[in-house]
């Protein structure tokens, strides 16, 4: 299980929210796999505070900004993790992750969203 990097795929600008419960959400699902031994990448948890803190939030990067960032991560995982957060299913940035993950055969795993 810990020997596994799992890179957790969470809507954020496609999200049926705002982008801090975005942001929250995906902390909080990547804490709990965390306890639970799972070594996890969330590009969320990453990717928004660092936005936030550059002050990028009033003129957010592009997602194909972000997208190069994640797929760099991506790339060196062992599987991908899909948290099916409200608008998980047309999120652009979840559908690329699905996509590049396809592409190089790393294995998808979905999380129900309770």
């Amino acid at each position: 299980m810990a020997d596994k990097l799992i890179y957790l795929a969470t809507p954020y600008t496609g999200f049926k929210g705002s982008r801090e419960e975005a942001y929250h959400l995906a902390c909080l699902k990547a804490a709990e796999l965390m306890e639970e031994g799972y070594t996890v990448f969330s590009p969320i948890a990453h990717s928004h505070s660092i936005e936030v803190e550059a002050g990028w939030k009033k003129a957010p990067k592009s997602g194909e900004f972000w997208l190069k960032q994640d797929f760099a991560i991506l790339a060196y995982c062992d599987e991908l993790w899909v948290y099916k957060l409200p608008g998980y299913d047309t999120s652009t940035g979840v559908l690329a992750e699905r996509a590049f993950a396809e592409a190089y055969d790393i294995p998808i795993k979905e999380i129900d969203y309770a």
